[in-house]
């Protein structure tokens, strides 16, 4: 959960993705310009039981603390569950997906306490020119929404609707404006982003979008991307990245499994052999390119062989980034039917395992960064991020959002210790 102070009084609380934390700036410019005040607006995620619950809990907190402000609550929590919502005195209004980020939605007093649409009904999505990212170093910019597909454990295309991309036009001219305010690295976040394009005209592809906007801002220092689906990488992606700079050598996968059992019966469009291809492909061609993934652990029907499977995969594909998560049975998807349930301690057992072994995976990372040249991104407090994303600290007083040279010289805890160049 992350908050970011807008205008006056109205504060925005973020649960979940990157997606959302974009959206959430988009909000903050909608609730400024329609001159709110007095508000609290809860940006919520459906991707777990527990993210849901932490939302409750900490809207009860808002309205015993501000028992005078207004409370809003949208996201993917809000689309999927308006009726848990609704049940809550606490909450004044409950906003839907595509409504939250409509301007004409803010600043005014509704007459339906509910506002949620059907969100697959929704055909396009608009481009959302922010004025920044408070309390970030770099700018999360949405490129596309939605997932055609239905992985059997996600409840997030009933949150986020069909796949529908941002033009390419829009995206380049909200780079621009960004970069003009100094942000020097930019991620580019969607549902499914590797789904980028087919409903535009010329259907372009992730990599043909992503060469356009670098070549149309040429100030635009560092690109990276959100999870990437192993088997949808487009020649034009891979020629990125194997040959552009800007593109940062981190790349994070939405892998979830490393069983191909489970995999199908999660209806990936992957199997193992395709993660591991596409990593030793990857690192072919950039041999410093780190990896990050997201795993599900204890999905139904998982073994302890099947999870092993998924632990050996981790080390084979030299994985570091891991996001984690208990399998979490969500209301409405073909998962949660599953008779062979994983019983939730071992759920939660294999979860704290993976994450262990992030962990050392993490400390490799570091020890093979030692007494190395690296290029960072100062954030808050002296620490910033590498091109592999690499946590790094520096003593001394740098702005935030400075891009410096260092030269690392230990290791302490989790993150490189390391002298500034220039």
């Amino acid at each position: 959960m992350s908050k970011s102070d807008s205008h006056k009084d109205v504060e925005v609380v973020t649960f979940g993705c990157r997606l959302n934390i974009s959206e959430s700036e988009v909000m903050r410019d909608h609730a400024r310009d329609a001159g709110m005040d007095d508000a609290i607006i809860f940006n919520t995620c459906a991707v777990t039981k527990e993210a849901e619950r932490q939302a409750r809990q900490a809207i009860r907190k808002a309205r015993r603390e501000n028992p005078d402000k207004q409370i809003i609550v949208t996201g993917c929590s809000a689309q999927v569950n308006p009726d848990m919502y609704e049940k809550m005195p606490e909450i004044d209004q409950i906003i839907g997906n595509d409504l939250k980020l409509k301007r004409e939605t803010w600043g005014i007093r509704h007459n339906d306490r509910v506002l949620v649409n059907d969100i697959m009904e929704v055909r396009e999505t608009a481009g959302h020119l922010v004025e920044g990212f408070e309390g970030h170093t770099r700018a999360f910019v949405q490129v596309q929404n939605g997932c055609d597909h239905r992985c059997t454990f996600c409840i997030i295309p009933y949150g986020r609707g069909n796949s529908r991309s941002v033009p390419i036009g829009v995206i380049s001219e909200q780079i621009g404006k960004l970069v003009t305010e100094g942000y020097q690295e930019i991620v580019f976040t969607g549902v499914d982003v590797t789904s980028y394009g087919p409903d535009l005209p010329g259907k372009p592809t992730l990599g043909q979008m992503i060469r356009r906007v670098l070549a149309l801002n040429p100030d635009l220092k560092r690109v990276r991307m959100s999870s990437l689906d192993p088997v949808e990488i487009d020649n034009d992606l891979w020629d990125l990245i194997a040959n552009e700079p800007r593109l940062m050598p981190h790349l994070h996968l939405s892998l979830q499994s490393g069983d191909d059992l489970i995999l199908k019966r999660m209806k990936r469009r992957h199997l193992r052999q395709d993660a591991i291809e596409m990593c030793k492909r990857a690192r072919d061609l950039r041999p410093d390119l780190a990896f990050g993934a997201d795993i599900i652990a204890g999905f139904p029907t998982e073994t302890d062989k099947m999870f092993n499977n998924t632990m050996a995969i981790v080390e084979e594909c030299d994985l570091t980034y891991l996001h984690v998560f208990p399998y979490s049975e969500r209301e409405g998807t073909p998962a949660a039917k599953i008779p062979s349930q994983v019983p939730v301690p071992i759920r939660k057992e294999r979860a704290a395992t993976l994450r262990a072994l992030g962990d050392k995976q993490m400390q490799k990372l570091l020890n093979n960064n030692m007494n190395k040249e690296l290029k960072i991104v100062v954030e808050k407090k002296g620490r910033g991020r590498a091109e592999n994303f690499c946590p790094v600290k520096v003593y001394g007083e740098y702005p935030q959002g400075s891009l410096l040279t260092v030269r690392t010289i230990s290791i302490e805890d989790d993150h490189l210790i390391a002298d500034v160049i220039s």
